[in-house]
């Protein structure tokens, strides 16, 4: 700023006072877009109003405490003023730092979802804010496959546990099923015109490959396998039937590909897209009782010994999905009661128990387990569940 200016603000000091002076350099910097400034002003100015002294110390400290409930009320009507301006302004970022400490997020997400960086422009930071600080995580994880295609964007899903709800985790999963389904389409169709001479009249993907063995000739494959089995595996967290559908497609194209290709799955899915497939036909709705049957085989065949017990485990989580959580206690007692108190990925038998309100199936297992505990306390839930 100019030496002028300041002489103006020592006038407007001179003749209106404080205040005067105040309002001045409060009105000067918003008009150059120094929020940043004007934001201490704003703080300067609510320490003028409850009678503090204008030069604050670092922790504020010097503020009585009957005084720092306005002091705080002051702090977040400049954060609110200064965030506000810097939305108005289109830069979210720095709009972010002042709500952020406010502990609000509204005005940000709402700025979120109606931005639109340029195709030149930097998305990382808003991609910082909206997904990874979870301010707007579906739309930072739409900018994500946008901007740094779904390799990213799926690297970013098995990045660890995400902190989302499952609404979030189903959006970005579906993001990628249409994704990596869309890509895939449009590389068959370029292959098989490529091959014959003309563009096929197919659309989809079943109708694309059918009769077109020649397609996976030579260990060929259209898209990067490990994006395919990906997609799958996550498409599995899915109750979506429209995304679960697109997902049976990637099967039914990974089915065609050359055995090599498919590495190394534990049961129930070592023999990957087959039995994925399976399994998302329950999911979908299309082959319930096909898939379980499946599925059944898989824990029937599986030797504890050397396979484990996680086909079975599969299956109850199965049951429990399809809300049916008499038969996923039926399959627990029948395979999983040896385990005792062993932590498997599925509830255990005395939480299947107590969905269920098999009281009595508690006992009968405890009994085999040697567990006097569960008997008794199955014993005495049964009665109270079914007084004489």
């Amino acid at each position: 700023m100019d030496h002028t200016f300041f002489d103006d603000l020592k006038n407007s000091a001179s003749t209106g006072g404080p205040t005067a002076a105040i309002d001045r350099l409060c009105s000067e910097l918003k008009n150059r877009k120094d929020y940043n400034a004007l934001f201490y002003a704003l703080l300067m100015k609510k320490r003028h109003e409850i009678g503090a002294s204008p030069v604050p110390t670092g922790s504020n400290q010097d503020i009585p405490a009957e005084l720092q409930p306005a002091f705080e009320d002051g702090i977040r009507e400049a954060g609110r003023t200064v965030g506000r301006l810097f939305l108005d302004d289109g830069n979210i970022p720095q709009a972010w730092a002042y709500y952020r400490m406010l502990g609000e997020t509204a005005p940000v997400f709402e700025a979120l979802d109606a931005a639109g960086p340029g195709q030149n422009d930097d998305a990382q930071p808003l991609i910082e804010i909206a997904f990874h600080q979870g301010v707007h995580p579906k739309k930072g994880f739409d900018w994500i496959l946008e901007r740094y295609g779904i390799c990213s964007a799926i690297t970013t899903m098995g990045g660890g546990e995400l902190p989302f709800p499952p609404d979030v985790k189903s959006h970005c999963i579906k993001r990628l099923v249409h994704c990596l389904h869309d890509e895939l389409t449009a590389r068959l169709k370029a292959e098989i015109e490529r091959q014959q001479g003309f563009a096929p009249t197919a659309h989809t993907i079943p109708e694309l490959i059918a009769g077109r063995d020649w397609l996976f000739a030579d260990d060929g494959y259209h898209i990067d396998l490990s994006h395919l089995s990906s997609v799958v595996q996550l498409s599995s967290q899915l109750d979506d039937v429209t995304e679960l559908r697109l997902a049976r497609v990637l099967c039914a194209y990974g089915k065609k590909l050359s055995g090599r290709f498919l590495g190394h799955s534990d049961p129930p899915f070592e023999n990957f897209y087959q039995d994925h497939d399976a399994y998302l036909s329950i999911l979908s709705g299309e082959d319930i009782e096909g898939g379980l049957a499946h599925f059944h085989k898989k824990a029937e065949e599986a030797d504890p010994q050397t396979i484990g017990t996680y086909p079975a485990e599969v299956l109850v989580n199965l049951y429990l999905r399809l809300k049916r959580p008499q038969d996923a206690l039926s399959v627990a007692k029948k395979f999983l009661s040896h385990l005792g108190d062993t932590r498997v990925s599925c509830p255990s038998i005395v939480e299947l128990c107590q969905q269920t309100g098999d009281y009595q199936t508690l006992a009968e297992v405890a009994k085999e387990q040697g567990n006097a505990v569960n008997y008794v306390a199955g014993l005495i839930a049964e009665r109270e569940r079914s007084p004489a």
